[in-house]
C-alpha cells in the first residue's frame, strides 16, 4: 500500500496538470505555450534521472531512497502550490521530478524484494493496476480539483498522500542495506543524463519549432553524441551505471523497448483527446476526465485480478497480447469524425485499458526476474526510463496532430490567417478561433474546427495504433521464460512469476 500510494501520486502528476493549464495561464498572467513546460519539465527531469537514482538505490538501499523521494516530492508540491509566477512553478516541477525519480526507480525493487513466488505476481498486478489507473485518472482528479477548488489544489493534495505513504513506509517496509563497495559511475551518469534530457527537450521543442529548427537539431545531435559516449564509457568501467551485458539478454532488451512503446501507444494520445473533448465538444474538465476513465477502470480490473493467473504463463503471452490490444484500441479510436460525440471513443479506450492491464504488471515482474538481485535498481531504472521516454516520444504525436490540423485549415481557404488559427486550435483555443469568425461565417468556422480536429486525431490514433501492434509483435518474438529461476528468487518448487530468459 505504501508503494502504491507513492506510485499513484507521482504518476498522476504526469497528467493531472493538463486540464488546469488554461486556469494557470490566466492566474499567473502567462501564455498557455510557456506553461506547457509545467507538464514537460516534470517529464524531462524524471526521464533524465531515473538511471542515476536507480544506481544510487542499489548502493544506498531502495527504502532509504524511496523515503527521501517522498520528502522531496512533498516539499516540491508545496512550492508548486504556493508559486507566485510561472518561472517558480516550472522550477518547482523540476524538483518534483527529482523526487519522483527517486520514488519510481525504488518501487519495483521494493516489491521484488518484499514478495516471492505467486505473491510477487499479485503484488505487481496491483502495482500495474495503480500505474495504469494513474495515467487516466489524472485528468479527472485535475478537473475536479480545478473546477471545485483551485488549480493550486492539484499540488496541495499531494501533501496528505505523501504523509500517509511516508508513515506506512517507515512502519511496514523493511530496510534494505544496499550494496557495499564500488562508487557511482559519474561519467556514465553525466552522459546518460545529458542524453535523456537532450532527447526529451528536442522532442518537446519539435512540436512548436519543427524538426528543421536549429534548437531541435542541436538537441537531438547532442543526444546522439551523449549516447555514443555513454556506451563507450560503460564498456570500459568496472562498475557501470548500466551493465551493457543486460542488453545482450533478448528478454531484458525486448521488455525495456516494450515499456517505452507501451506508454507511447496507450497514454500519449490522451492529451489530444482531452483537448478535443474540452475545446471542441465543450465538456468541462471533470466531464472530459470521466470520458477517459474507462481506460483506467478496465486496466485496474484486469491488472488487479490477473497476477496469479498469468504467473503460470510465459511472460511474452500476456505482454504481447496486451500490447496488441493497446494497438487495436488506438486504431478503434480512428472512428472519430467531424460529427462524432464523446461516446465514439469509449470502445477504443476500454480495449486499450484491457491491454494495459494485461501487459504492465507482467512486464515489470518479468524484468525484475530477468536480472540478478544486485542489479534490481539498475534494471528498474532502465525500464522506468524507457517508460518515461515513451511519454516524451508521445510528444511527437503532438507534432503529427499540429501538422495535420495546419494542413486542413490551410487547405480550406476559409480562414484569413490559417497558421495562427491552426496554432490556436492545436493549443486548445477553438473558442477563440470561433469568436473571431464573422457572424455570417460562424457555421462554416465551426464545421472547419470539427473537421480539422477529427483529421488531427485520426492521424494521432493511427500512429499510436501502429506503435502498439509493432511492440506486441516484437515482444512475442523476443521475450522468453527461463528454464531455471535466478538463485535469489523463491526456493526451489515455488513457481516463478514471469521469469524471463537471462
Amino acid at each position: 500500500m505504501a508503494i502504491c500510494l507513492g506510485t499513484f501520486m507521482l504518476l498522476v502528476d504526469v497528467s493531472i496538470v493538463n486540464v488546469a493549464l488554461p486556469q494557470m495561464a490566466t492566474d499567473l498572467h502567462s501564455s498557455f505555450t510557456s506553461l506547457q513546460w509545467v507538464v514537460d519539465m516534470y517529464a524531462l527531469v524524471l526521464a533524465a534521472l531515473l538511471m542515476v537514482v536507480g544506481a544510487l538505490g542499489d548502493r544506498l538501499g531502495h527504502r532509504r531512497l524511496y523515503l527521501v523521494g517522498l520528502v522531496v516530492f512533498a516539499l516540491a508540491s508545496l512550492a508548486c502550490g504556493l508559486a507566485p509566477n510561472a518561472g517558480t512553478l516550472i522550477a518547482a516541477r523540476a524538483v518534483q521530478g527529482i523526487g519522483g525519480a527517486a520514488m519510481l526507480t525504488s518501487t519495483t525493487s521494493l516489491i521484488s524484494a518484499a514478495y516471492q513466488g505467486r505473491d510477487r505476481g499479485t503484488a505487481f498486478g496491483v502495482w500495474g493496476a495503480v500505474s495504469g489507473a494513474a495515467a487516466a485518472v489524472g485528468p479527472v482528479l485535475g478537473g475536479l480539483l480545478t473546477d471545485e477548488i483551485d488549480w493550486r489544489a492539484i499540488f496541495f493534495v499531494n501533501l496528505p498522500i505523501a504523509a500517509v505513504a511516508l508513515w506506512m513506509t517507515v512502519r511496514r517496509l523493511t530496510a534494505d542495506p544496499g550494496r557495499a563497495g564500488g562508487r557511482l559511475d559519474y561519467p556514465g551518469a553525466l552522459c546518460f543524463t545529458v542524453f535523456a534530457a537532450s532527447l526529451t527537450y528536442g522532442l518537446i521543442e519539435s512540436a512548436g519549432d519543427g524538426w528543421g529548427s536549429a534548437t531541435v537539431l542541436g538537441s537531438l545531435g547532442l543526444a546522439v553524441l551523449a549516447l555514443i559516449v555513454f556506451v563507450v564509457v560503460e564498456s570500459r568501467t568496472a562498475d557501470p551505471l548500466l551493465d551493457l551485458s543486460l542488453m545482450r539478454n533478448r528478454s531484458f532488451a525486448g521488455l525495456s523497448l516494450a515499456a517505452l512503446l507501451l506508454n507511447a501507444a496507450a497514454f500519449a494520445h490522451l492529451t489530444y483527446t482531452s483537448i478535443w473533448l474540452q475545446s471542441v465538444l465543450n465538456l468541462s474538465p471533470i466531464q472530459a476526465g470521466l470520458v477517459v476513465c474507462p481506460l483506467a477502470l478496465a486496466s485496474f480490473a484486469v491488472a488487479s485480478t490477473s497476477g496469479r493467473f498469468f504467473a503460470r504463463m510465459a511472460p511474452q503471452l500476456p505482454i504481447g497480447i496486451g500490447l496488441l490490444l493497446v494497438g487495436a484500441g488506438a486504431l478503434m479510436l480512428t472512428a472519430v469524425s467531424s460529427g462524432s460525440g464523446w461516446l465514439v471513443v469509449l470502445p477504443g479506450l476500454i480495449v486499450s485499458g484491457l491491454g494495459v492491464g494485461l501487459a504492465m504488471p507482467v512486464m515489470m515482474s518479468a524484468v525484475m526476474a530477468s536480472v540478478p538481485r544486485e542489479r534490481a535498481g539498475m534494471a528498474s531504472g532502465a525500464v522506468n526510463t524507457g517508460r518515461q521516454l515513451g511519454y516524451a516520444l508521445g510528444i511527437v504525436l503532438g507534432t503529427v496532430f499540429a501538422r495535420r490540423i495546419t494542413s486542413v485549415v490551410t487547405g480550406s481557404g476559409k480562414v484569413p490567417d490559417p497558421q495562427a488559427a491552426a496554432s490556436a486550435l492545436s493549443g486548445g483555443r477553438a473558442g477563440a478561433v470561433l469568436a473571431q469568425a464573422p457572424a455570417d461565417h460562424r457555421a462554416a468556422a465551426e464545421q472547419l474546427v470539427h473537421t480539422a480536429f477529427a483529421a488531427g486525431l485520426d492521424r494521432v490514433y493511427l500512429v499510436a495504433g501502429i506503435i502498439g501492434l509493432v511492440a506486441g509483435a516484437m515482444v512475442l518474438l523476443l521475450v522468453r521464460r527461463s528454464s531455471a529461476p535466478p538463485a535469489w528468487e523463491a526456493p526451489a518448487g515455488t513457481e516463478q512469476v514471469g521469469a524471463a530468459a537471462h
